[in-house]
């Protein structure tokens, strides 16, 4: 693979990404701004998409079409289920799927008509990279939705409708989606910020922030070698 496309939740995960390229270009697209440039022997694409399935699916969008990557890579932060990843713990897709869609009769919960009820991760991108990356790496579900859940409800209402996922967030069902429909392999790789429901939840929140970047880009930095 030549050209990796990388789209980051985090201003900080961005930072530490750019300071890792060489003979950077900025480029703004579709009001976007994307980072052309090389990691070791290996062009790298990269952007911050921002919150949400719009601003995920336009950014997915946007740099397989002008950038042409030949795989793209989703990194950031999700909350927990209490399936058993844990705070601080990374989460990697191999499946994806919404938790937010309901297309009526003859669909799945969670499927949009005409595409797949689940997005396979292209889990050989990693080729054991989870494995060096120093986190505690789990493999499963990602469920994704419109919605920042932070209730005991809201988290039960998730899982009835994807009951085995380990981790939810709010952009890696999109990107997978527009990737799937592009032909481009996808993985989205996540960092637990929380568990919604338990006692100290919005501390587990706050204080996630000083170490997650980290995290998640170990991973990546593993991938890129």
């Amino acid at each position: 693979m030549k050209k990796l496309g990388i789209i980051v939740a985090m201003g900080s995960e961005l930072d530490m990404l750019l300071r890792e390229m060489s003979g950077t270009e900025t480029i703004e697209k579709n009001g976007r701004t994307f980072y052309s440039g090389r990691i070791g022997c290996r062009e790298v694409v990269a952007m911050q998409c921002g919150i949400g399935k719009v601003n995920a699916a336009v950014g997915a969008l946007t740099m397989i079409e002008e950038f042409g990557p030949e795989a793209i890579v989703n990194t950031g932060i999700a909350g927990g289920t209490g399936r058993g990843a844990g705070v601080l713990d990374v989460v990697v897709g191999e499946q994806v799927a919404y938790h937010d869609v309901w297309c009526g009769p003859g669909n799945a919960p969670g499927q949009v008509q005409g595409f797949p009820e689940r997005f396979a991760g292209a889990l050989g991108l990693l080729e054991g990279s989870d494995a060096e990356s120093g986190a505690t790496v789990m493999r499963g579900l990602i469920a994704s939705g419109d919605r920042f859940v932070s209730t005991p409800q809201e988290l039960a209402a998730v899982l009835e409708v994807q009951p085995e996922a380990l981790a939810v967030d709010m952009e890696s069902g999109a990107i997978a989606q527009v990737c799937w429909q592009k032909g481009v392999p996808f993985l989205a790789v996540r960092v637990v910020s929380d568990t919604p429901g338990v006692e100290n939840h919005l501390q587990q929140y706050q204080d996630f922030w000083q170490v997650a970047p980290e995290r998640t880009f170990g991973v990546l930095r593993q991938l890129l070698k």
